[in-house]
């Protein structure tokens, strides 16, 4: 990653660790030594938006689950966010979701929050981590569920998902609440596929009985109980994503589940959840009791 990069994703962090907080473009400056109007211009220029528009937008997200999710007053969340009256806060959601934040709060919509594009190494390198690194599974069980889905053509994974569709569908799942608390990324057995090319996905799991907003150009399926292996990895640093992907792929290739009564199940989806450092790369691959014949 070249120098200009590295520093607007060390922006980037400081962002994220700050945004509570008032966060000025010299706060920013000090945090990668570079001057304010320097600093601004390697942001933008990478970004394709100003550091007050991200952070902006970045809390008015982040807001939006605060009134999606906690019995909070739209005042307390305007003061807590640092938009420093109500009518500016009201103003500023309307114009970024179309709604006004009192009615969101009584009745979510799918509105398109803003997930930021972080800057990574671009040629995805897979890097040898130092350590001897753990790998823990477990069996859980998913009840019968809905998942509303935005499908591509041809993607296999996330890179070809989001040259397809777009990586900013992430959003739009986010603001619909999941029962697993947080959208999935699906490789569809051959029966779920449409058109038949179609493998990866990505969705939100919601009750049986959902009958709320279905986005334009999203479609809903049905999935039935089913049991899966969890894997996760450890804790990895966000430049190491791909070595940690890697790994867990390499966990479930050598993995037999026959050691614990179990044989993998091709009608169910494998399942991935968004790659965070903090808690390590997690997929759910999913099994069936094995017959004994």
């Amino acid at each position: 990653m070249d120098e200009q990069r590295e520093a607007v994703r060390v922006m980037q962090d400081y962002i994220s660790e700050h945004l509570m907080e008032e966060i000025t473009i010299e706060d920013l400056a000090d945090a990668v030594n570079f001057s304010p109007s320097y600093a601004r211009r390697i942001f933008e220029a990478n970004l394709n938006m100003t550091p007050a528009v991200y952070v902006r937008r970045l809390k008015l997200s982040r807001s939006a689950l605060w009134l999606r999710d906690e019995n909070v007053s739209v005042l307390k969340v305007a003061m807590d966010w640092g938009f420093g009256s109500v009518d500016g806060y009201q103003r500023a959601f309307r114009r970024e979701f179309g709604c006004n934040p009192k009615e969101y709060s009584t009745s979510p919509i799918p509105v398109w929050l803003f997930t930021p594009y972080l800057i990574m190494d671009n040629e995805r390198k897979v890097s040898k981590m130092s350590e001897i690194r753990n790998v823990f599974i477990q069996v859980i069980e998913k009840p019968a569920r809905k998942v509303i889905i935005k499908r591509g053509i041809k993607a296999t994974e996330y890179f070809s998902y989001c040259e397809e569709v777009g990586c900013d569908v992430w959003g739009l799942l986010t603001s619909i609440k999941s029962i697993s608390g947080e959208p999935v990324c699906l490789w569809l057995p051959k029966e779920l596929r449409n058109p038949v090319t179609n493998e990866y996905v990505q969705g939100v799991e919601v009750e049986l009985d959902y009958n709320g907003i279905v986005p334009e150009g999203f479609e809903v399926i049905e999935l039935p109980a089913a049991k899966y292996l969890l894997f996760r990895g450890e804790p990895f640093d966000q430049e190491d994503y791909v070595s940690a992907i890697t790994e867990i792929w390499d966990a479930e290739k050598k993995y037999n589940p026959e050691f614990i009564g179990f044989e993998w199940d091709d009608s169910n989806p494998r399942i991935q959840l968004e790659p965070r450092g903090e808690r390590g790369y997690i997929e759910l691959v999913p099994v069936k009791e094995k017959q004994n014949k």
